[in-house]
C-alpha cells in the first residue's frame, strides 16, 4: 500500500470518530447514555469479531485466560471513560466535547508517570499548562465551566489509563483487533447492566436512535479501528499521529455543519492551543529521535 493511501485511511478514520461527537450527542433526544452504549458497543463487537477471528487463527501466540481478563479490565476502563463522555454531551457541546476529550494526549505523558513510573521529557510540562488554558478558554471561565465540559476532562482522564493500559496489553500478548474486540464487549455488557434496571430500553428507544446506533458501533468502532490498523503500518508515526489528532477539529467541523454551533473568538484561541498542544505531544518525540541519530552517525572524515 503506497503512503498516500495509508494517509487517506487514517484521514477517513478520524473523519468518521469526528463525526460520531454529533451522532453521541443527538442520540441522547432518544436513548439513555447507559443504554446506548451498551446497545453501541456490542454492536461494534460484533462488527471487530470477524476481524479478530482471522487475527487468532493467524496468530502465533494466542491470547491466554490472563490476558483475556485483563483485557476485560481494561474495557471496564473504556466504559467508565465513554460513560463520562457521554454524560458530558447533557450540558455541552460537540465541539467542547472533541477538543476537551483530545486533552488524553496531553494527560497520558502524565499517567505514565503514575502507572509505569516513567519521567517523560522536560518539554512536557509547559505543553500541559498551555493546553489546560486551551481549555479554559474552550469552556468559558471556571465558574461558568458546565457541568458537561468538566465530565469530558475527566473523561480524558480514563481515556489516558486506557491507552496506557491497553498498549501494555498489545506488547505482552499481540493480537490487537482481538483486546479491541474484547474491550468492546465489555463495554457493551457493563452498558446493558446498568442501562436497563437504570433507564429502562424499549423499542422506540432504540428506533428512534437507530442512525447513531448503527454509525457509532459499526463505522465508528468497527470500521474506523480496522482502518487505523491498516493504515498505521504503511504509513510514518509522525504522519499517524497529524492525522489522526485531527478527529476533534472535525469534530467542531461537523458540529458547526450539523448543529450550527459556533465559538467565540476566545473559543476559537482555545481550541488552537488544545490542539497544537496534540501535534506537539506527539511529533516533538519523534523530532528528538530523529535529532539523535542524525547526531550519532559517524562524521565522514576530512582528506588530509
Amino acid at each position: 500500500m503506497s503512503r498516500l493511501t495509508a494517509n487517506s485511511l487514517l484521514l477517513i478514520a478520524a473523519m468518521v470518530w469526528g463525526a460520531a461527537f454529533v451522532a453521541q450527542s443527538t442520540a441522547m433526544d432518544s436513548i439513555g447514555p447507559l443504554s446506548f452504549t451498551g446497545v453501541r458497543f456490542l454492536l461494534a463487537a460484533i462488527s471487530v469479531a470477524p476481524f479478530a477471528y482471522f487475527e487468532w487463527r493467524k496468530s502465533e501466540k494466542r491470547i491466554p485466560l490472563r490476558g483475556m481478563l485483563q483485557s476485560a479490565f481494561v474495557g471496564a476502563i473504556f466504559f467508565i471513560a465513554i460513560t463520562l463522555q457521554q454524560y458530558g454531551f447533557f450540558t455541552t457541546s460537540v465541539t467542547n466535547a472533541g477538543f476537551l476529550t483530545a486533552l488524553y494526549v496531553v494527560f497520558t505523558p502524565i499517567m505514565g508517570i503514575v502507572i509505569l513510573r516513567t519521567w517523560p521529557n522536560a518539554y512536557i510540562w509547559p505543553i500541559v499548562a498551555i493546553a489546560l488554558i486551551g481549555a479554559y478558554l474552550l469552556a468559558g471561565r471556571l465558574e461558568s465551566m458546565a457541568v458537561g465540559d468538566l465530565l469530558n476532562v475527566l473523561s480524558g482522564l480514563f481515556w489516558a489509563l486506557q491507552i496506557i493500559l491497553i498498549g501494555r496489553l498489545v506488547l505482552q500478548y499481540g493480537n490487537p483487533i482481538t483486546i479491541a474486540c474484547l474491550q468492546f464487549l465489555t463495554a457493551g455488557l457493563l452498558g446493558m447492566l446498568f442501562g436497563l434496571p437504570i433507564e429502562g430500553l424499549a423499542l422506540h428507544n432504540l428506533t428512534g436512535a437507530w442512525f447513531e446506533i448503527i454509525y457509532t458501533g459499526v463505522f465508528s468502532g468497527g470500521l474506523s479501528f480496522t482502518l487505523q490498523a491498516i493504515g498505521q503500518r504503511y504509513t510514518p508515526p509522525a504522519d499517524a499521529a497529524i492525522l489522526l489528532s485531527s478527529e476533534s477539529l472535525f469534530a467542531a467541523i461537523f458540529g458547526a455543519l450539523l448543529l450550527h454551533e459556533r465559538l467565540t473568538g476566545s473559543q476559537v484561541v482555545g481550541c488552537a492551543m488544545i490542539f497544537s498542544c496534540i501535534l506537539l505531544v506527539e511529533l516533538l518525540p519523534l523530532i528528538s529521535r530523529k535529532l539523535r541519530r542524525s547526531g550519532d552517525k559517524p562524521q565522514a572524515k576530512q582528506p588530509a
